[in-house]
């Protein structure tokens, strides 16, 4: 008897700004994701932050409404807040 496991994508949690655009570094600290913006300079810098599927050394990079971003296993989408 075979089994097949299938691994069901996780939901993108969605991250709502109020403003034109929000630089990847703020995006990591309004999401909770770091605690500080050291933690988030430290991550971007290693490589660890995938945006729209790229990995993303810019501290700065401006991202704005449909733009995905993943770190440590999730899904970060942001929306208009």
């Amino acid at each position: 008897m075979k089994v097949r496991v299938t691994r069901k994508a996780a939901a993108a949690i969605e991250v709502p700004i109020v403003t034109e655009y929000i630089k990847l570094e703020g995006l990591l600290k309004l999401a909770n994701v770091v605690g500080s913006g050291g933690m988030a300079k430290n991550m971007i810098l290693n490589g660890d932050a995938k945006v729209n599927g790229e990995v993303c050394l810019m501290r700065g990079k401006k991202l704005r409404p449909g733009d995905k971003v993943e770190l440590l296993g999730n899904t970060y989408l942001v929306t208009e807040g």
